[in-house]
C-alpha cells in the first residue's frame, strides 16, 4: 500500500513516543519479564529488531497483545500497533505467530476487531492492515505448511465479515476523488486486494453491496495520482471478476467505461495488464457483450497493441483479447443495430460505417420476411427526424449493394416511390443519401456514386 506523505510523518511521529514502560510495570499492568524484552527492543536499529524477532517473535507478539488487551492509553495503543505494524511490513511471515497455539486466536480476533472502532484513525487503520494480514496467513496453517500452528478457528468467517463490513463502511463514508479521500480509503481498498482472493470474503463483500462502492474508485491517473491505488482497485475487481454473482453487479454498472478510461489514461504495464485481464474475464460471461461494443473496445484494445510494453505476457493477452472481441463484434453488432432500427433511433453510428459488417450480416436482412426493411420504409413515411430518415435510406442503399437481389427485393417492397419523395426534402443529408439509395434502385450499385 501507497502511504501519503502525512501518512509516513504521522507513523514515524508515533514511534518516536516515549512510552513509560518502567510505570507500566509499577503499576502492574505489565511483567518484568515485558518489561525487559521491551527494553531490549524499542528504539533499536531495524536490523537488531529483527535478530530479536527471528530468536523470540512469538514471545513479542505475545507481550504486544497482553499490551494492548490490559492498556487502553490511547497514545500507547497507538504506539503499539505502530509497532506491530512496522513488524508486518518487514516481514509478512511473521502474521503466523498469532496463530500459535500458545497464544488465543479468538481473543486476538476479538481485540483487534475491537480496535477498529477505536477513536483513533490511525489505531483503525493499522487494526484493520495487521488483522488482515493475520487472517489471510491462516490459509498457509490450513495447507499444512507449519505444524506447530492451529488449524484454523471456528469463527473466522465470522471475523471476515466484520471485517467485510467495516471496510463497506469505510468505501461508503468516502468519496472517491484524492482531495476528499481519507487515509483509510486506500487502506481499505489494500486489505480488499488481500482479502477478496477468499471466496468467503467474496460472497460477503457482494451482499454487503460493496461492488457499487467499489466501482466509484476506479479512476485513471490524471484523476487518482497514486498508481498503487488504482492498481489495488483494479486488483480487486479482478478478483471479483471471478465470482458470477459480482459480475452480474459490474455489468449494472459504470465499472467497464472507467476500466477503459484507466486503460487509455495509464502508462503503468501493472495497471494496464490487470484491466486486460479483467476484460478477458469479462468477455465469455455475454452480459458485456453489447457494452463492449457500443463502448468501443475493439479500438482501444488496438491502441493499445501498438503501444510499446515490455511485458510479453501483456502482449500476448491484448492480441488474445482482441481476436475475442472481434469474434463477438461480428456476432453481435447485428443484434445492436437491429435493436436501433426496431426501436426508431436511427443514427449514424459506427457499424454503419464498416463495410464488413454489411457484407457478414446481409443475410440477417431477410430474417422474419424482411422485417428490418420493412421497418426501415415505414421510418421513411413517419419519420419527421431528418437524421433518421437520411440514415433509413442509406441502410436501404446499403443493403441494395450488398445484397445479391437488393433492387428486386427493395422494389417489391414498395420502398422505390418513398425514396424518390425525399428527393425534394430541405435536409441536404436526407437528398444526398435519398439520392444513392434511388441510384441504386434504378442503375445499381455499379453505377451509383456517392456525392
Amino acid at each position: 500500500m501507497e502511504l501519503s506523505t502525512d501518512q509516513i510523518c504521522f507513523f514515524f511521529k508515533v514511534l518516536e513516543r516515549n512510552i513509560p514502560w518502567e510505570t507500566y510495570m509499577t503499576t502492574n499492568f505489565i511483567s518484568r519479564t515485558c518489561l525487559q524484552l521491551l527494553r531490549n527492543y524499542d528504539k533499536k536499529p531495524h536490523d537488531y529488531k529483527a535478530q530479536l524477532l527471528h530468536e523470540d517473535g512469538l514471545s513479542y507478539v505475545g507481550e504486544f497483545l497482553n499490551i494492548l488487551e490490559s492498556i487502553h492509553k490511547q497514545e500507547t495503543v497507538e504506539y503499539v500497533v505502530a509497532l506491530i505494524d512496522e513488524m508486518l511490513q518487514a516481514n509478512s511471515e511473521r502474521a503466523k505467530l498469532f496463530h500459535d497455539k500458545s497464544l488465543s486466536i479468538e481473543k486476538t480476533y476479538t481485540l483487534f476487531l475491537r480496535l477498529l472502532m477505536n477513536n483513533s484513525q490511525f489505531v483503525q487503520e493499522k487494526s484493520c492492515k495487521i488483522l488482515t494480514s493475520i487472517v489471510s496467513a491462516r490459509q498457509k496453517i490450513i495447507n499444512g505448511e507449519t505444524s506447530n500452528l492451529k488449524k484454523t478457528s471456528p469463527n473466522t468467517n465470522d471475523v471476515l465479515k466484520c471485517l467485510v463490513n467495516w471496510l463497506c463502511a469505510e468505501l461508503q463514508q468516502k468519496k472517491p476523488l484524492p482531495s476528499n479521500l481519507s487515509r483509510s480509503s486506500p487502506t481499505a481498498i489494500s486489505c480488499l486486494a488481500t482479502l477478496l482472493k477468499e471466496p468467503v470474503v467474496k460472497a460477503f463483500f457482494v451482499q454487503s453491496n460493496g461492488v457499487r462502492l467499489l466501482v466509484p474508485f476506479i479512476n485513471p491517473p490524471f484523476i487518482q495520482p497514486s498508481i498503487q491505488l488504482v492498481y489495488e482497485t483494479c486488483f480487486c475487481v479482478w478478483l471479483l471478476s471471478y465470482y458470477e454473482p459480482a459480475i452480474q453487479h459490474l455489468a449494472t454498472s459504470k465499472a467497464l467505461p472507467r476500466l477503459m478510461d484507466v486503460a487509455k489514461n495509464s502508462t503503468a504495464e501493472k495497471v494496464v495488464r490487470v484491466v486486460v485481464m479483467i476484460f478477458q474475464n469479462m468477455l465469455p460471461k455475454g452480459i458485456f457483450d453489447s457494452q463492449m461494443i457500443q463502448l468501443h473496445l475493439s479500438e482501444l484494445v488496438e491502441s493499445l497493441k501498438i503501444q510499446i510494453w515490455s511485458d510479453e505476457d501483456l502482449l500476448n493477452a491484448l492480441n488474445q483479447l482482441d481476436e475475442n472481441l472481434n469474434k463477438i463484434k461480428s456476432l453481435k453488432s447485428f443484434e445492436i443495430y437491429k435493436q436501433e432500427v426496431l426501436l426508431g433511433r436511427l443514427d449514424w453510428t459506427s457499424i454503419r460505417k464498416d463495410s464488413a459488417f454489411w457484407s457478414n450480416n446481409i443475410a440477417h436482412f431477410e430474417e422474419n420476411n424482411f422485417q428490418i426493411l420493412r421497418v426501415l420504409i415505414t421510418i421513411l413515411d413517419t419519420s419527421c427526424d431528418p437524421r433518421a430518415l437520411a440514415v433509413a435510406c442509406f441502410d436501404l442503399s446499403q443493403f441494395i449493394k450488398h445484397h445479391i437481389d437488393g433492387r428486386f427485393i427493395v422494389t417489391k417492397l414498395n420502398a422505390k416511390e418513398r425514396v424518390m419523395k425525399l428527393l425534394d426534402h430541405k435536409n441536404d443529408e436526407v437528398t444526398k443519401n435519398a439520392l444513392l439509395c434511388t441510384q441504386r434502385l434504378l442503375l445499381g450499385s455499379k453505377y451509383a456514386n456517392f456525392f
